[in-house]
């Protein structure tokens, strides 16, 4: 019984894909098509088309899993401790004078290098 409910909600999903990809491609050949019109008129009309494949959608189950996804993220951001403004300047200058240092250390191994081939080279 399970699994001839999962053909039946597999065979919908897919016939919402199709709906969605049909409502998108209508914008986009529609906004080719119809470039004589007002772009106010045109522009309208594209955004209703992508609007409503958006609502399509959101009644996927794909389109439902994203839209959980999206709700658990945005209250896992809300959990988050931001550095304040002080320890965020503080924090770039250290890794600053770290790249500088690092920049020079790098800077004075490759010139010692350099020279220690052409000692051996004699080129």
């Amino acid at each position: 019984m399970r699994a001839n409910a999962e053909t039946s909600t597999g065979s919908m999903d897919t016939l919402k894909w199709v709906v969605v990809f049909a409502l998108l491609a209508t914008a986009v050949v529609g906004n080719s098509l119809y470039d004589y019109m007002s772009i106010v008129l045109r522009t309208a009309i594209v955004i209703l088309l992508v609007a409503g494949a958006g609502c399509v959608v959101a009644i996927t189950t794909k389109g439902r899993a994203a839209i959980t996804f999206a709700r658990e993220s945005r209250m896992e951001v809300r959990k988050v401790v931001w550095p304040t403004r002080q320890e965020t300047v503080q924090t770039t200058l250290i890794v600053l004078a770290v790249t500088v240092v690092m920049a020079l250390i790098l800077w004075g191994i490759d010139g010692i290098m350099i020279r220690l081939v052409r000692l051996f080279t004699g080129v």
